[in-house]
């Protein structure tokens, strides 16, 4: 009896630990199932928050604003071509810009688009008359040429004020601009006149015209006519004024964008050939060399790669524009003391003529300055 009583509890205990795992088990599979899911729901939420900006669309200034800030970045206007005006009472009539070429002018024949909020009825898409101006319903004809779209928005918004609405809000953009001429000439590939719709920058316009040529210089020149206010109905006045305008071409193509200066129409953009001068005779590679700002005889003489062995060099020759009958002036100077330190190092000048004689001419020969197409002045000068 004894013995059934310990064979009993011995299959309970064993019935209880086949339980206890049985439980165990079944629990360890939900939270393994939960675990699953919670896991595959995060990766789901990730997922549709990676493709929020492309199914959705674009992110929100706000969005794009904290993204610049983060990865220290300005903030970028993000829209193209428009101005919004807010005027009234308690509210500033504060301007918000969100177009990154703000001072684009209105020509005639841009189209234009006004936005007034709260009031579609004046809302319309416009095309600026050859005069300049065009009819807007209630204020009767504006005059948009000359003007920011920013300026025009305020225009509107302060004729809409107080007779029509309380606090207007009013939003310029332009929609589609006309084709105007351009002229380009200098050191590019294809200079000439081309006729372009918009508003390009000096960058699109250098490579319209084919690229820089060889031989550019490292600045671009824009000549703009100096628009002057005109009264209604008056004559124009003579003697049109201009402004000169520079830009730094070297430091545009190294990726700086603020010398990317935008062109308007009529402007004349000349692109000057670099100035070069020449070194000859005993050098190991004579030519011509792009003059660059501070150039000095020991640098040209390092951009000819040194002198041979045969060098004359207490007999070296620059031969220099500037004398007054036309001729070069010839500046005897000892290479090897300036190469040395011992001697004044000498600035160089456009078009200057360094010629290094071989040791076994006693003077430069004019068959060799005749190359270049000149002559040398009589007086010599020294260093």
């Amino acid at each position: 009896m004894a013995h059934w009583h310990d064979s009993s509890r011995a299959n309970n205990t064993t019935r209880r630990t086949h339980e206890c795992r049985h439980w165990f088990r079944k629990g360890c599979l939900i939270v393994m199932t939960k675990a699953n899911k919670m896991r595959m729901a995060l990766w789901a939420a990730l997922f549709v928050l990676a493709l929020a900006p492309i199914a959705g669309g674009p992110l929100s200034l706000e969005a794009q604003e904290g993204r610049q800030q983060m990865a220290g970045h300005p903030r970028v206007p993000t829209s193209g071509g428009a101005h919004t005006a807010q005027a009234g009472g308690e509210r500033s009539s504060a301007i918000i810009l969100v177009e990154s070429d703000e001072d684009y002018r209105i020509a005639p024949g841009d189209v234009i688009d006004v936005q007034v909020e709260d009031a579609p009825e004046l809302s319309r898409t416009f095309r600026v008359s050859a005069a300049g101006t065009f009819l807007m319903p209630y204020l009767g004809r504006i005059v948009a040429q000359q003007k920011t779209t920013e300026e025009l928005a305020k225009l509107i918004a302060d004729g809409l004020r107080g007779r029509y609405l309380k606090q207007p809000q009013v939003t310029v953009v332009v929609r589609q601009y006309n084709s105007y001429s351009f002229f380009i000439q200098g050191a590019v590939r294809h200079p000439g006149v081309y006729q372009i719709q918009g508003r390009p920058s000096l960058l699109k316009l250098i490579t319209i015209a084919g690229g820089l040529a060889d031989n550019h210089g490292s600045s671009a020149f824009i000549i703009r006519e100096i628009k002057q206010p005109q009264a209604p109905n008056s004559a124009t006045e003579d003697g049109a004024k201009y402004e000169l305008i520079k830009a730094n071409i070297s430091a545009l193509f190294k990726g700086s964008f603020d010398q990317d200066i935008f062109v308007e129409p009529g402007d004349i953009i000349n692109i000057p050939p670099t100035d070069v001068f020449f070194v000859a005779g005993e050098v190991h590679a004579p030519g011509s060399f792009p003059l660059k700002e501070g150039t000095t005889l020991r640098q040209a003489i390092s951009l000819a790669q040194g002198t041979t062995f045969k060098a004359a060099t207490n007999r070296g020759v620059i031969f220099r524009e500037g004398s007054a009958d036309g001729k070069r002036q010839e500046i005897k100077v000892d290479i090897s003391e300036v190469m040395g330190g011992k001697k004044e190092d000498i600035p160089i000048v456009a078009n200057d003529i360094i010629i290094i004689p071989n040791s076994r001419f006693k003077s430069v020969s004019g068959a060799l300055l005749s190359a270049f197409g000149f002559s040398a002045a009589r007086a010599p000068l020294r260093y």
